[in-house]
């Protein structure tokens, strides 16, 4: 891919590049693609980009208010409905997607089990799961080596049931994370099979921004680098995020 000029752009790309490579193969093919929590369109209005009928369920007025810009920008339609997961069947319908969408996601309901059981209600039989959620091995070494030792060493060991709550988000985003283990329990639990697992920022949270933004051709190396671990399994638990296609 081109080298941005922006060092924010440069940033994102080696962030969600791999997990929309993954997501391409996928979409070939599918009509309906519902995107639970896609906020202002990130992902959204680039699937519709590829003639996709795409609908966002998300529990921010502003953020469907910033979608609708954003698709009327490149002149694509993305239909925005507000609701979550316990308004979904509601909002989107049962068996009315061919994939969905669920990044970021998990982390902030109270129960991930039951969220995945909507999911799967909401999927047309053969359809496609894409999931993304924060990984907690990475969290405790990030923990580590920011100084907080003892919020690295109370995640530790994962609660009982579902994906570890980590103790220094409170209520807030990525109150939850998962292991790969815990993430397939919860997936098979739900009915669903796993057919990728896939590392995401194995390293690209570890490189100073600076050397992005000032050394031509850092983010191109970067993305090649992660490209070439992202499905290796000894390095999935370095990666912040953990990317699971699933049907």
């Amino acid at each position: 891919m081109p080298e941005s000029t922006k060092p924010s752009e440069r940033r994102s790309a080696a962030r969600t590049s791999l997990v929309w490579e993954a997501l391409l193969p996928v979409l070939d093919g599918a009509g309906d693609v519902l995107d639970i929590g896609g906020g202002t369109g990130g992902f959204a209005v680039r699937v519709a980009e590829l003639g996709h009928r795409v609908t966002v369920v998300d529990p921010s007025p502003d953020a469907l208010a910033a979608l609708d810009r954003r698709a009327r920008e490149v002149g694509v339609a993305v239909t925005g409905q507000q609701g979550d997961l316990s308004t979904l069947l509601d909002v989107a319908g049962p068996a009315s997607a061919d994939v969905v969408m669920c990044h970021g996601v998990l982390e902030v309901v109270d129960d991930p089990a039951a969220a995945l059981a909507t999911i799967r209600a909401v999927l047309r039989p053969g359809g496609t799961l894409s999931v993304l959620v924060a990984q907690r091995h990475a969290a405790v070494v990030a923990r580590a080596m920011a100084g907080h030792f003892a919020q690295a060493l109370a995640m530790l060991d994962p609660s009982p049931g579902s994906g570890r709550r980590d103790p220094a988000a409170g209520g807030g985003r990525a109150g939850h994370r998962f292991t790969e283990d815990e993430l397939r329990t919860l997936l098979a639990g739900a009915g669903f099979d796993v057919r990728t697992v896939h590392g995401v920022r194995v390293f690209a949270d570890l490189v100073p921004g600076s050397l992005l933004d000032l050394e031509p051709g850092a983010t191109a190396a970067l993305l090649d680098l992660e490209r070439a671990v992202t499905e290796r399994p000894e390095f999935r638990p370095l990666a912040t995020q953990l990317h699971v296609l699933a049907r």
